[in-house]
This record gives C-alpha cells, sequence and structure tokens, in this order.
C-alpha cells in the first residue's frame, strides 16, 4: 500500500479477493459452504463484481480443486458455436469441422465448469445444457456415442432469472436445475468501506509499474468516490486509478486527476454524444470486418461480452 495509508485492522483476503466490509466477510463464508457440496452454484452480481473470482474460489476450496477449472462467457455465443463449445464435435459434423474436437463438458470432467452470463446460451441449445445436468452425459455433435459427464456446474449472471423466465428467454426447469444455490455478490456501492482500501491497493500495483510515487488519495477526490455510483464495480475503480496515475501529477490524487464521471463534469448531453459515437464506431467496425463479433472486439479493444452488451443496448443485435 501508499506509505500514507494503512489498511483497516479487519481487512481480509480471500481467495484473490480482498475486503474489510462485513458484507463480503459473508460472502466469503458463503463461498466457503457452497465449496463443500457438488450441487450446481448461480452466482448473481453485476458487471465489474469478481464473478469469476468466486467461481474459482469455490473450485479452489472444493474437493474437485485437484481437477481442472475452465470458463466460459455465455453473450454471444449462436447456437452452432454454444453445443461446439460444450458438448464437442466430430469431424465431419459440419462445413468447416475437419476434425474431433473436445467440448467443455468433456475437458471439465472430474472439475468445475464456470458459464458466465448463462442467461444468454441460445434458447434452443437450453435442452441439450438440461440434459447432461440431470443425466450426467451428453453427446457430441454429429455423433451417435454418448460421453459421461463428472462436471460441477458453476454459473453466474448479471439479470434475475426469474425475470428472464417470465420474459421466455430461459427455462424454468434449467433455471431450477443451476440455481439450487444461489450466491449474490453485493455491488461496490454497497460496501463503501472497501472504496479507499481498493484505491489504494491499485495505486500501490500502479506504483511499483511506474516512476510516479503516488503516497495517497486528496479528501476531495475520496469524497467523489464515496459518492460515486461505480456501475462498472471493482473493475471501473481500477480503470479510475489507473487514469489518475497516469494524468495526475504529484504525490497525491487530486479531484482533478479522477475521470470526468467522477468530478460530475459531463455536460449536459455529453453522455448521449459519447453513447452515439460509440454507437457509431461499432457499426463501422462490424461493417469492416463483415459482421465478425470477435474480430471487432479485438479492433474495439474490449472483450466479446461487452461488445455483445453495447450491441444490445445500441440495438445493433438485429430486430
Amino acid at each position: 500500500m501508499p506509505p500514507s495509508y494503512v489498511p483497516p485492522p479487519l481487512t481480509r483476503s480471500f481467495q484473490g479477493m480482498i475486503s474489510c466490509s462485513q458484507t463480503m466477510f459473508q460472502f466469503f463464508e458463503m463461498l466457503k459452504k457452497a465449496a463443500k457440496t457438488d450441487a450446481p452454484v448461480l452466482i448473481r452480481g453485476e458487471s465489474g463484481t469478481g464473478k469469476e473470482l468466486a467461481a474459482r474460489a469455490i473450485h479452489a476450496l472444493s474437493p474437485r480443486a485437484d481437477g481442472p477449472f475452465h470458463a466460459l462467457n455465455c453473450a454471444t455465443l449462436t447456437k452452432e458455436l454454444a453445443i461446439s463449445e460444450l458438448f464437442g464435435h466430430v469431424k465431419g459434423a459440419f462445413t468447416g469441422a475437419s476434425n474431433n474436437r473436445r467440448g467443455l463438458f468433456e475437458i471439465s470432467h472430474k472439475g468445475s465448469l464456470f458459464l458466465d452470463e448463462i442467461v444468454e446460451i441460445p434458447l434452443d441449445v437450453q435442452p441439450r445444457l438440461l440434459r447432461v445436468l440431470q443425466e450426467h452425459n451428453f453427446t457430441p455433435l454429429g455423433s451417435t456415442t454418448p460421453k459421461k459427464s463428472d462436471v460441477r456446474l458453476i454459473s453466474a449472471t448479471h439479470e434475475s432469472l426469474r425475470q428472464t423466465v417470465e420474459e421466455r428467454r430461459f427455462r424454468a426447469d434449467l433455471m431450477y436445475r443451476v440455481r439450487v444455490i444461489p450466491l449474490f455478490l453485493p455491488p461496490l456501492r454497497d460496501r463503501g468501506e472497501d472504496i479507499p482500501m481498493l484505491a489504494h491497493r491499485f495505486l500501490d500495483e500502479l506504483n511499483r509499474k511506474s516512476t510516479r510515487l503516488v503516497e495517497g488519495i486528496h479528501p476531495q477526490a475520496l469524497e467523489a468516490m464515496l459518492s460515486y455510483g461505480w456501475p462498472g464495480n471493482i473493475r471501473e475503480m481500477h480503470n479510475v486509478m489507473e487514469y489518475a496515475h497516469a494524468m495526475g501529477e504529484g504525490s497525491k490524487v487530486l479531484l482533478s486527476d479522477l475521470t470526468p464521471e467522477l468530478r460530475g463534469e459531463l455536460p449536459q448531453g455529453a453522455e448521449d454524444t459519447v453513447k452515439s459515437n460509440e454507437r457509431k464506431r461499432i457499426l463501422d467496425i462490424l461493417h469492416e470486418v463483415q459482421g465478425s463479433r470477435h474480430v471487432a472486439a479485438e479492433r474495439l479493444g474490449m472483450s466479446r461480452a461487452t461488445l455483445w452488451r453495447k450491441m444490445r443496448e445500441y440495438r445493433l443485435d438485429g430486430p
């Protein structure tokens, strides 16, 4: 930590997560309990809260810790890609299938499989997922020979599964299968005591990578951080600290070093302009790469999941 900052005495580090919040301490205890069972776990949490870290903690503390852990973000998956990724395929199963490919339910045998944004699995693929959870076997695409599956499923979503069931985007029977142990990962705004601690922790990491030494945060800057809603949670916090470390000068982070969102300086209509420009840029890149979301995400410098969410927000994902 920066030399002028002393972490709270009750700060705990747990499987790569760090907190001084009683709410998070309770979450850590629930992770420990969930890890002892083999039941499917659903982690509900906003973007940037650390859902995959929580999933890895469950696996690391479970009897399956010596087995494999694999993760898949289900956002942007087409039906064919979802089937191939999850269950594999045999040579000749479809055009371009020049070799056999093992799916995640096969390579995760005796381990854990983490499906992030599980609600985005195409509706017509969900019966296959339900079947493997019920019968513990699956059949690769193009094959007639079933394979056994011994996999602990951990999934995550930022949405309410019950609401997606009501909207007919997710099967009710699958919801009950994947939501045996529901865990709720608190957003950063609900654990305000973690904000100064995490900010200084990120500054410490940045200090070690840079010639600039930041020893603390000015009270005005800290007040702005404590009153901010943090829609991007810990991921956004890291980005803000990186911005402040790069753009500021001197030994402390000042209010003027923070992003415009935290300073409250976005003029009226500026946010709409930013979104309009971003929408146009995404549209232009998608046109240039002939609709390839994977290539577009790389060109835009964002994950496929982020691109998919922005396409939905800007109504670029079709009618």
